[in-house]
């Protein structure tokens, strides 16, 4: 079962805004056996949404169409959609009552014509009702095609994708099961982790398939099966998994399914009673950045500084002037010291420090770019490495703060 994804939107287009609808219909849709065949982006436009509807129904089973339903003259999704199945538009009173509803409830602006229009559907749809916003979703079918089109706004596409969409996809398709184990590894690059586990890899089952998804100091292996049989698949790719680990022993840190590393650290954390803080000189609060994204994190992360400045390393986290002078603020001892201030200012379980140069310029201290220190407190003791992530900025941040939820998880995995 394939679907195709049609975004509508200039500003998708033209880098105004970003398109996570598309993100999230892929997890979703995958999670109940629906691989995604192709996602387009197009124009506002009656000519280039009507080649993408006619592409797509070549491709696809299921075809969902986010965008274009505001009731603004540029949003001519819904006019496109009635050209493309030979329909007109009718009112529907129940979404007609809902808009009024929302705007004597909400609105404090008068409702005008053109709202009312939101309540114009294609005869031959299926409507919708959109509890979040005024624009319905829409299901039609074509030549056994489904073909949902829904509001652009996350939020509302969401919910209708979750509580209206896929329930209706489940009654009238049986999908198989398709199942993802992705292993963390870092230290190694994606070729030579490839060379290293290349007769593994040859020697898969055809029904899986395995992904290297490369980043910033780390590569992720994804399995990825299909089948009708759920437990024979999900005994076959643990059964690989058993092959692979006696093989990237050294570079595995653990699995991430839906989670990121940082909140599978989070979870272990909340499930250990155990608390962490930071204390940031190059990475500038990414790693408090990437904590506080994940819901929850207050159980767990108590807080950071950002000590960007020598100053600040010395009058707010307490580094000896005498350490910086002797050994420079990048240095073992400087990340050990704010590692190990942060921890106990903050009275946490763990804390973890960065300093280093991101660049351009060497800035306080004579290191070479790209040169950091990453160290991590915890009760007992102190660890600390030192890495050099290369000349460019972005590059070296995203590496340290990767680097550093690494370090961390490799001391839980040693517990």
């Amino acid at each position: 079962m394939q679907a195709e994804i049609i975004t509508i939107g200039d500003e998708i287009l033209i880098g105004q805004i970003v398109d996570t609808n598309s993100a999230f219909l892929g997890k979703a849709f995958n999670k109940i056996g629906i691989s995604i065949y192709q996602i387009t982006s197009v124009q506002d436009d009656e000519s280039h949404i009507l080649k993408a509807l006619k592409e797509a129904e070549e491709n696809a089973d299921i075809i969902i169409i986010t965008g274009g339903l505001g009731p603004t003259k540029d949003d001519i999704t819904k006019h496109t959609i009635c050209q493309y199945f030979n329909d007109t538009l009718v009112e529907d009173k129940a979404v007609l009552a809902h808009v009024e509803q929302i705007f004597s409830k909400y609105s404090t602006a008068p409702l005008l014509e053109v709202n009312k229009q939101q309540a114009l559907v294609p005869s031959k749809s299926k409507v919708l009702m959109n509890h979040n916003g005024t624009a319905p979703g829409m299901w039609l079918e074509k030549n056994g095609k489904v073909i949902v089109s829904l509001p652009g706004v996350p939020y509302e596409m969401k919910a209708l994708i979750t509580e209206q969409v896929i329930p209706e996809l489940r009654k009238k398709f049986k999908f198989p099961y398709i199942l993802h184990k992705t292993i963390l590894t870092y230290g190694r690059g994606e070729s030579a982790l490839a060379d290293q586990i290349e007769n593994w890899a040859d020697n898969l089952p055809s029904f899986i398939k395995l992904a290297y998804l490369p980043s910033l100091g780390r590569v992720r292996l994804r399995l990825s099966g299909k089948s009708f049989d759920k437990k024979a698949l999900e005994n076959e790719i643990q059964n690989q998994v058993n092959l692979l680990l006696p093989q990237i022993e050294d570079v595995f840190v653990g699995y991430e399914e839906d989670l990121s590393l940082e909140a599978i650290i989070g979870e272990q954390l909340t499930l250990a009673g155990k608390t962490l803080a930071t204390a940031e000189s190059c990475t500038g609060g990414r790693i408090a950045e990437s904590l506080t994204a994940n819901a929850g994190a207050s159980t767990y992360f108590k807080g950071s500084i950002v000590a960007y400045a020598t100053e600040t390393k010395v009058k707010i986290l307490n580094v000896s002037q005498e350490d910086i002078n002797t050994y420079s603020v990048v240095s073992k001892e400087v990340a050990e010291s704010m590692a190990k201030n942060a921890r106990t200012l903050f009275n946490t379980d763990y804390a973890i420090s960065t300093t280093g140069n991101a660049g351009p310029s060497k800035g306080e201290s004579d290191a070479d770019v790209g040169t950091v220190w990453i160290a991590i407190a915890t009760k007992e003791r102190v660890y600390s490495e030192f890495f050099n992530f290369g000349n460019h900025r972005e590059k070296v941040i995203g590496r340290a703060t990767n680097k550093a939820f690494e370090m961390l998880q490799k001391l839980f995995l040693k517990k």
